[in-house]
């Protein structure tokens, strides 16, 4: 007997703590999907910056199944050609000198701030314990990393949350001043803000976090794991700013929708981090390697970064089109192709009520918040496809505007 799963079938096995939309998409190719029903949408969601190379890609694919068929996983207690392949990559196109893979995003957060810890209590001592984040930030769902995002929400209930996390204001330095001493271990942050709103960093601001945490010996970590691997239209946010992180952590992207994560770190960081100090079991496998070297080495081309601000200054194009004939948004705003478009008051929270309307016209959106839509297209988008869904995106946002007086 064969079954066909439904959308209500999600509210009888799943547990509640997602409210997915009223389709199931069933295949992808490029940016467009398709549902159960054959309907044909347009991707600007991209997994939530994940799908960077669109949906599958035949680099990918390819890895997937030659991989497929030769090691799926090891452990740790051996090491594996595709982990050492897509290391090396990592290592030789950014500052970092050594690379420690895991499942995602969360998880190289974690890492990282053990790791910042834990060399501030082998060089320093044990009271230099204080981490500095910023409020809107999002660092993942386990508890250390929830607890050092910048948003209560995720916390409530789950109390009490780890201690020595303090939180400034974003691109405020003033703010990061006032709570960095010598105690500080570590400061992070988001070089452009993505749960929180979608909101770049200031060039001052990342600058003076890195005079900061040099003046009080403390680690910079730079959290890209929705900025980076292309997104920005290189290969890491932190080189669009100049501004080099002690402590880089990538996910999303780096897999192209294949689970993975990686913390990269300088030599002298990373010696703290001896055997036995942290692991993962599923960290660093054949399977995810093999797909995100194929991820990068397609990515971290001229062709594809280059591309990727002239698919921004479209997308741009077509918002304010959209906004002169709606009136519809505050501000539009982002680097490369993450970008959110702030409703103006009028419109105030109207964010999910405009997913659902895209989803009735076609296209597939993502919200920063309530207010906020937020654009992560695959990096490669075709401009056809984008200005397809942008004109659906219109009848959706007119759709809004009718309801909202």
């Amino acid at each position: 007997m064969t079954w066909t799963p439904t959308r209500d079938d999600f509210n009888t096995y799943m547990l509640p703590n997602y409210n997915p939309q009223a389709i199931i998409p069933v295949r992808g190719d490029g940016s467009r999907l398709w549902d159960q029903d054959g309907r044909e949408f347009v991707d600007f969601a991209g997994g939530i910056a994940v799908n960077a190379l669109g949906h599958a890609h035949p680099a990918l694919v390819d890895a997937l199944k030659t991989q497929g068929e030769q090691l799926w996983h090891l452990s740790n207690v051996y090491a594996n050609e595709p982990a050492l392949r897509l290391a090396k990559t990592l290592v030789e196109a950014t500052f970092a000198d050594k690379a420690f893979f895991c499942n995602s995003g969360g998880e190289a957060n974690e890492a990282a701030l053990k790791l910042a810890r834990r060399y501030a209590h082998d060089h320093h001592g044990k009271q230099k314990d204080k981490i500095v984040s910023f409020r809107q930030s999002f660092h993942g769902r386990t508890w250390f990393t929830v607890s050092v995002g910048g948003q209560p929400k995720y916390t409530e209930g789950f109390g009490p949350i780890p201690g020595g996390i303090v939180h400034g204001q974003y691109n405020d330095l003033d703010s990061a001043r006032e709570l960095v001493d010598e105690n500080t271990c570590a400061i992070i942050v988001e070089p452009m803000q993505g749960e929180g709103g979608v909101t770049p960093a200031t060039p001052e601001f990342l600058e003076g976090l890195r005079a900061l945490a040099d003046a009080h010996n403390a680690l910079l970590i730079f959290d890209e794991v929705q900025c980076g691997v292309g997104r920005t239209g290189h290969l890491y946010g932190y080189m669009h700013y100049g501004v080099t992180p002690d402590i880089l952590t990538s996910a999303k992207a780096l897999g192209g929708g294949f689970p993975i994560g990686a913390m990269l770190t300088t030599e002298h960081v990373a010696e703290v981090f001896v055997v036995g100090t942290h692991g993962s079991t599923y960290g660093g496998n054949p399977l995810a390697c093999a797909v995100g070297y194929a991820a990068v080495s397609t990515i971290n081309t001229p062709e594809v970064l280059d591309g990727v601000a002239e698919r921004h200054a479209l997308f741009r194009k077509h918002l304010e089109a959209i906004d002169a004939k709606y009136d519809c948004f505050a501000e539009i705003r982002g680097l490369g192709l993450l970008m959110g478009a702030e409703f103006n008051a009028r419109f105030g929270e109207a964010g999910r009520d405009t997913l659902a309307a895209g989803i009735d016209e076609g296209v597939m959106l993502l919200v920063a918040g309530p207010g906020v839509l937020r654009f992560a297209p695959s990096l490669i988008i075709p401009e056809a496809d984008i200005d397809e869904g942008m004109a659906r995106l219109e009848r959706a946002i007119a759709r809004v505007a009718e309801s909202v007086g």
